[in-house]
């Protein structure tokens, strides 16, 4: 299930967020979009499964040979006590063998458990995995149709997963048309039951102004129940909220916090601004050599503007060795990707041809392994 981005919705509203100036002019970015995820997000709700020790006990000693007594008559066998019919995995709440199957990629099985799980035991998660197998083609052919079927049954039945899924779908047209009215209502719904990305979703939609009634204050309150339940989007854009005062009192301190934690979860984009805070000491102490660490991570990541941040600390040897050649690598990475900088193309005009080829070699190779 894909999150609506906050980059473009940011951009247009915010405009003043592209930064404030740097010491060596490392402007805080703005804001880019990452690519969207591929992948289904697991769900929260499901227990995971725990790994069990391989090892083996060590062999007992045998027990010292004892002189055998005579054997007693022996007693007539006791009737055989049938045996237990085995309780079928949907009347056990602690075993989810249908998440089990699904985290193995085991996808066919844990359609197979998840029917049996909805069928017989009534279970929403259970109907919203099958709408989610359904809807990304996993262990069976892809049927939007039916995958809006078995989350609408799911919403029904009161998950919040299976909402938030119906919503997203119903936002993006996939399996019948667009329709933002019965989206915005599933995203209320999911949210009030507690679903982070719901309500990440919901304040975008409130800051957009397309769909609802533009409301900042309203969509700073929902960011801050996605961000308060670890939703790294939400982090990310409520620090922006809080750099620039939208909807929420400016606050620099509060927005270095929340893109520290952002980053923490491997937000590039707020691993770059919470790099340029750390270098510069915006509402917290400055750390040039942390923020540099955490520009490589992120150029690393393909972030153009982490690389053309990287590129420049290189050439300028602040908080770092200079480094031409690796700044020469990273600024035609970056210029590749659209982040031109005519600073740097002066300040490495003077490589020798020996450096220069180097750093293009270096590039290629990183742009080539970036496509393959």
């Amino acid at each position: 299930m894909r999150l609506l981005r906050p980059i473009s919705i940011l951009g247009c509203c915010l405009m003043a967020a592209a930064g404030a100036s740097a010491q060596i002019s490392l402007t805080p970015p703005a804001a880019q979009t990452p690519a969207p995820a591929s992948k289904p997000a697991a769900k929260k709700d499901a227990p995971k499964e725990t790994s069990k020790d391989a090892s083996k006990e060590a062999p007992k000693p045998k027990a010292p040979t004892v002189a055998k007594k005579p054997a007693a008559t022996p007693k007539p066998a006791a009737p055989p006590t049938p045996a237990a019919s085995p309780t079928p995995s949907f009347d056990d709440p602690n075993v989810d063998l249908v998440y089990g199957a699904y985290q193995r990629g085991l996808y066919k099985t844990a359609l197979d458990l998840a029917l049996t799980r909805a069928q017989y035991a009534g279970d929403a998660k259970a109907m919203t995995m099958i709408g989610e197998l359904y809807s990304g083609a996993l262990g069976v052919k892809r049927d939007y149709a039916k995958a809006i079927e078995w989350y609408q049954r799911a919403a029904d039945a009161g998950d919040r997963e299976g909402m938030f899924a119906l919503a997203m779908m119903k936002l993006s047209g996939r399996g019948g048309p667009v329709n933002r009215e019965q989206a915005v209502k599933l995203l209320a719904s999911a949210a009030k039951l507690g679903n982070p990305k719901a309500a990440y979703n919901l304040a975008l939609l409130y800051l957009d102004g397309q769909t609802l009634p533009q409301d900042v204050k309203r969509s700073a309150e929902l960011l801050r129940i996605a961000a308060d339940a670890g939703n790294p989007e939400a982090q990310y854009a409520l620090a922006t909220f809080y750099k620039e005062g939208t909807g929420v009192p400016k606050d620099i301190d509060k927005a270095v916090r929340l893109l520290q934690a952002a980053s923490l979860a491997d937000n590039v984009d707020a691993e770059v601004e919470y790099a340029i805070a750390l270098y510069n000491g915006t509402g917290t102490p400055k750390n040039e050599a942390a923020g540099v660490a955490l520009l490589r991570k992120a150029a690393r990541q393909n972030s153009p503007i982490a690389q053309n941040r990287l590129a420049r600390v290189l050439v300028s040897g602040q908080g770092v060795a200079v480094d031409k050649v690796e700044a020469l690598k990273w600024h035609i990475v970056a210029k590749t990707a659209g982040k031109g900088d005519p600073m740097l193309d002066d300040a490495l005009a003077g490589l020798s041809p020996e450096d220069r080829a180097k750093a293009q070699e270096a590039a290629r190779k990183w742009i080539g392994n970036d496509k393959k």
